[in-house]
């Protein structure tokens, strides 16, 4: 059975969503590369973003396959 909460897109702030876009539009990595999004995140200055990330482990690899929108 499919949830809102499970199945839409992660809400994160928008400085999370405009990091997460600069690291995706790099192709520096693969975003499924935790690890690599932080670093790549920081290194661009997106710190908002990488700490999000490091944050919000499980958030994070929902948002990568359901998508990500801004919080309301």
């Amino acid at each position: 059975m499919s949830t809102p909460e499970r199945d839409g897109p992660v809400p994160v702030p928008t400085a999370v969503i405009r990091g997460l876009e600069a690291v995706r539009l790099s192709g520096m990595t693969n975003m499924l590369d935790r690890t690599a999004v932080v670093r790549i995140a920081t290194a661009m200055g997106y710190d908002a973003c990488a700490r999000w990330v490091e944050g919000n482990l499980a958030l994070y690899a929902r948002g990568v396959f359901c998508g990500f929108g801004a919080e309301s």
